[in-house]
C-alpha cells in the first residue's frame, strides 16, 4: 500500500508571561516568508511528540523554558498557510523572565492578547479563540 500524502504537522504556543502584569503573551516577527508577527512555534521532527516540539520551538525562537498549561485546539483550514497545508496543534504555555529573538525570529514582543498587532497566518483567529479561553476556560470551538 502506498505511504498517504498528508498535511506537515506543525505546533504554535500561546506564551504567557506569568511574572509580568495582566499575563502579556509573546509574539515573533518572523524571519522567513511569510513575514510578519506569529505565534512562536514551527514543524514538528519525524519521531518527536506534538509536547516536545511545543517546548523545543518555544525555546528557540524565544529563549523561554515554557511549561506547558492546555491544548486550546487543533487548526487545518487548508488555506492557513500560504506555504501548503499545514495542521497545527496550538498550546498555551507560561514562562518567566525575559524573552529574547533567537531562530526564525527577526524580532520579538509581547503584548496584552487583547491589542496584538496584525498577525500572519491564522493566528488572529487562534488569539480570539485564546481570549475566550482566557475568559471561561474553555478550549477551541470547532471550526468548519
Amino acid at each position: 500500500m502506498p505511504r498517504p500524502v498528508t498535511p506537515l504537522i506543525a505546533v504554535d504556543i500561546i506564551i504567557e508571561l506569568s511574572d509580568r502584569p495582566g499575563r502579556p503573551i509573546v509574539l515573533i516577527e518572523r524571519r522567513n516568508p511569510p513575514h510578519g508577527w506569529a505565534l512562536p512555534g514551527g514543524f514538528v521532527d519525524l519521531g518527536e511528540t506534538l509536547e516536545h516540539a511545543a517546548v523545543r520551538e518555544a525555546g528557540e525562537e524565544t529563549g523561554l523554558a515554557i511549561c506547558l498549561k492546555a491544548l486550546l485546539g487543533c487548526y487545518s483550514d487548508p488555506q492557513r498557510d500560504t506555504r501548503g497545508h499545514t495542521v497545527s496543534a496550538v498550546y498555551v504555555a507560561e514562562a518567566r523572565g525575559e524573552p529574547r529573538a533567537g531562530d526564525d525570529a527577526a524580532h520579538l514582543g509581547t503584548f496584552d492578547p487583547l491589542a496584538p498587532p496584525p498577525l500572519t497566518f491564522d493566528h488572529a483567529l487562534i488569539l480570539s479563540d485564546y481570549r475566550r479561553f482566557r475568559e471561561t476556560g474553555l478550549v477551541a470551538p470547532l471550526h468548519r
